[in-house]
């Protein structure tokens, strides 16, 4: 996955000598190492091919995919094809076959000087710096196998050391920082996760229009592309999508002042990166920095991973971006497979994002004055994710608990106060299906995206929030171990089937197992509060509380299949089974003595 990604930015349509390209290892790994040096070898084969019949995308994994459902053409381009297909698979042979025992043999440690470093590594988390240039451009013998230059390629696994906290994605981006800067010292630079493939060779150029544009290019801080995926199902089981979020919330940021940087797919202006101000009274240099640097030094690309406030730092030092959504996407990655994963994944967004919030980078406090407030505002919908967890288990709980003790919540239907509860559920609900449909969703997309609303509020973001508010409180974060994604041969086929794979024992599984079996439980013993009462459903004053408590035990249906149905590896652990029944009879108990 990540030499593919290497290989789809080396392939850019952009000048290659002008290209240099950075891979940020933070796991320091020499089976990482290894496999750049097989991309080194492969580039000179695989850049000419790519040029020469207009490849796209230019990952090899990616292509060779897609064409297998294409007519190839010509006897030419077959046969160029097969021979550039079967450099490919002895590559990728000999990458799985030397990293399966998980260390370099003793005779391919001698075939590069780079392998030596390693010999002084104590651990991933305790090491010098190990930079090596694979590529370099500047020298002349760098060259394809047409003769043609190659761009710079650069192995960078920056000094850790475990009394130092090494600041994640920010710690890596600065190592990068000072790294580029006597390499290259491009005044553009492209940041992208190691799974986030090329899918567009033009993205270079298209970001490069924007910094060199006449009249507002000397404004733009930097080029967010959309983030995307190319394993989403047809109905995208877990919501993984973010059609919504990229092709509304983000776009709707430009009449704000620009969207923010979302962690990968971004081209960045090096000086915003090293805290430059933006001042009208540049706006001549800037030009002339534009004519200069970018079309004689061209750009950078960084491969890493993670997130960090830069984002509103930038806009607060008075640059704007742009969000550049193109026909064919920029950017593909992978998106999780299982609903642990995904779960997984938005724990730690909503407690980043939350983390942020309550810190000096909050947009009230950092942002006070520097950006619009309708900006500082647009910038909580995402930062605020963490405790909208409180908003969630309440109406996930509480109406249920009440409706068994017999207390009503909510106005009868007869009564005209029910009104604006009806009105707010039936035009949201209306509203969201219809945006979800616009965007190219299916209907039974948009229940699994109510579902996941659903799921991950009740338990990612609880423990995004918990984590934070211990954390600011002095406190150990809450400890608890997520156990790996299943591995197992069967997980692929069920994700494709779209069946939700539950299969690892994990404290979010645990939240979810007992609010379903709590409003399961609810639901059938409120039922006895409308049977007993002789009067018509309108004039029920449980009415409202009967429909909440059916549609989130409609909403739950898969886990209840999960916890007592399947059969399958991906079933619930029958340790979440247990102890979901016992702490929703628990909590049931309490409610009604």
């Amino acid at each position: 996955m990540v030499i593919n990604t290497v290989l789809s930015v080396m392939a850019y349509d952009y000048p290659p000598e002008k290209l240099t390209v950075y891979l940020s290892d933070d796991g320091c790994s020499d089976l990482t190492f290894y496999a750049m040096l097989e991309a080194a070898r492969f580039s000179k084969i695989w850049l000419p091919f790519c040029k020469k019949f207009r490849v796209e995308p230019r990952s090899p994994e990616a292509y060779f995919r897609a064409a297998l459902a294409e007519p190839l053409g010509d006897p030419v381009t077959t046969k160029d094809w097969s021979s550039i297909k079967k450099s490919y698979e002895e590559m990728k042979q000999r990458i799985e076959t030397t990293t399966k025992p998980g260390r370099i043999s003793e005779e391919m440690r001698k075939e590069h000087k780079g392998f030596s470093e390693w010999d002084l590594v104590a651990s991933p988390r305790d090491h010098q710096t190990i930079l090596q240039i694979l590529i370099d451009g500047k020298d002349p013998k760098a060259v394809d196998f047409e003769g043609q230059p190659l761009p710079t390629l650069v192995y960078l696994a920056r000094e850790k050391r475990p009394q130092y906290h090494h600041n994640y994605k920010a710690g890596a981006m600065n190592a990068l920082i000072r790294v580029s800067s006597r390499i290259s010292n491009s005044p553009v630079i492209l940041n992208v996760d190691c799974d986030m493939y090329s899918n567009n060779s033009k993205s270079a150029r298209d970001a490069v229009c924007f910094f060199m544009d006449e009249e507002k290019g000397h404004e733009v801080g930097f080029v967010q592309f959309p983030q995307a995926f190319e394993n989403i199902t047809k109905n995208d089981v877990y919501s993984s999508s973010l059609n919504v979020i990229m092709g509304v919330e983000i776009p709707g940021f430009d009449g704000n002042g620009g969207p923010c940087y979302i962690g990968t797919g971004c081209f960045h202006r090096r000086e915003t990166l090293c805290g430059q101000k933006y001042s009208k009274e540049c706006k001549a240099d800037w030009k002339r920095c534009n004519d200069i640097k970018i079309e004689e030094r061209g750009f950078e690309v960084w491969l890493s991973s993670g997130r960090y406030p830069y984002r509103l730092a930038i806009q607060c030092r008075g640059w704007r971006s742009i969000y550049f959504n193109p026909k064919r996407a920029g950017f593909l990655g992978l998106a999780p497979t299982t609903l642990l994963q995904s779960l997984v994944q938005n724990k730690r967004w909503s407690e980043g994002d939350f983390q942020i919030f309550a810190s000096r980078y909050c947009p009230f406090v950092y942002g006070y004055g520097k950006i619009p407030v309708k900006l500082q505002l647009s910038y909580c919908t995402y930062l605020l994710w963490a405790p909208n967890c409180l908003a969630s288990l309440y109406y996930a709980a509480v109406p249920s608990l009440c409706l068994l003790r017999g207390i009503s919540l909510f106005p009868e239907f007869s009564n005209l106060w029910v009104l604006p509860f009806a009105l707010v559920f039936l035009l949201h609900r209306a509203y969201s299906l219809g945006e979800f449909l616009w965007f190219g969703g299916t209907l039974k997309g948009w229940q699994n995206d109510q579902r996941m609303w659903l799921f991950k509020r009740t338990s990612s973001y609880l423990f995004g929030f918990l984590d934070n508010i211990l954390k600011l409180l002095g406190f150990a974060r809450s400890a608890f171990v997520i156990t790996a994604k299943v591995a197992d041969t069967d997980v692929s086929e069920r994700y494709e089937q779209e069946v939700m794979e539950f299969g690892a024992s994990s404290p979010l599984f645990t939240i979810l197992a007992t609010l379903a079996l709590l409003n399961a439980f609810c639901f059938v013993g409120g039922m006895k509060w409308v049977t007993m009462d002789v009067r018509s459903l309108g004039s029920n004053p449980f009415a409202l509380q009967i429909i909440l408590s059916g549609l989130l035990v409609v909403i739950n249906l898969p886990v209840y299949q999960g916890l007592f149905l399947r059969k399958d590896k991906g079933r619930m652990p029958t340790s979440i089974t247990r102890r979901s029944i016992m702490f929703a009879l628990l909590a049931c108990a309490v409610a009604l003595y």
